[in-house]
């Protein structure tokens, strides 16, 4: 089994300890591949549309975003973390999602992502842990992904994990537990299901792209669909 973990922070405070906490049962018998930023995509999004008009590999970024999307694309679990800034994601993995606007379904999604899973933990000192998970669900939705686990952990008394209470520690602890037991008991030689929303979602899309393949045969992205057979009958989740 292969996990692909994208750290929100470089810093090792309360998410990176529930991180830690999630992944420890996965660690004897997972091969896990961590990213950490912004250090390991330290550079933002500037808008371009080369990624998205010209193919990602005309980023100027391309060589650190290719090297964590083949870890993704590889990954039989896609693990997300991030602290809450403000209610939302850190700036570092709002610039990644950014750098990954090709792989939602209205451009060039790869069908991979549909029969994958993933979790997303996030923690808050209040309640944006929540708002901060739904960013990153969003993005992994319109990626194809329809089965995302959420943790979002509400702090009330502090953001050192040796300062919090010691039951709050153990609710915590309980909470995240949890969910690895959970999602370790999974089969994941099976694909995951994709929902009918993300089939609605895909289909739509194909509307488009047919419309705009038929005016401009050269069209990345309609290009794109016609080579998967996605024009045609052919659906990513029934090519599992």
């Amino acid at each position: 089994m292969k996990i692909a973990v994208i750290n929100g922070t470089e810093k090792h405070g309360i998410t990176y300890q529930l991180k830690e906490m999630f992944l420890n049962p996965f660690r004897e018998t997972a091969e896990i591949t961590e990213y950490y930023l912004p250090k390991d995509c330290p550079s933002f999004c500037m808008g371009c549309l080369n990624c998205t008009l010209r193919g990602e590999h005309t980023c100027k970024d391309a060589a650190r975003v290719q090297k964590i999307a083949a870890s993704l694309l590889d990954a039989d679990l896609i693990v997300m973390t991030s602290p809450a800034y403000v209610f939302h994601v850190t700036g570092a993995m709002k610039t990644l999602l950014d750098h990954f606007a090709y792989l939602w379904i209205p451009h060039r999604p790869a069908p991979e992502m549909f029969a994958k899973r993933a979790v997303i933990i996030t923690q808050c000192l209040g309640a944006g842990g929540e708002s901060a998970a739904k960013d990153i669900k969003h993005s992994l939705a319109w990626w194809g992904i329809s089965d995302s686990k959420l943790f979002t952990g509400k702090l009330m008394s502090d953001v050192v994990w040796d300062r919090l209470t010691e039951k709050k520690r153990f609710e915590l602890t309980k909470k995240i537990t949890a969910l690895s037991e959970k999602c370790i008991r999974i089969d994941y030689t099976k694909p995951a299901r994709t929902s009918p929303i993300t089939k609605l979602k895909f289909l739509i899309c194909r509307m488009m792209q047919k419309s705009l393949h038929e005016k401009d045969p050269e069209y990345l992205d309609g290009k794109y669909w016609a080579n998967q057979g996605w024009l045609g009958t052919a659906r990513p989740w029934k090519s599992r």
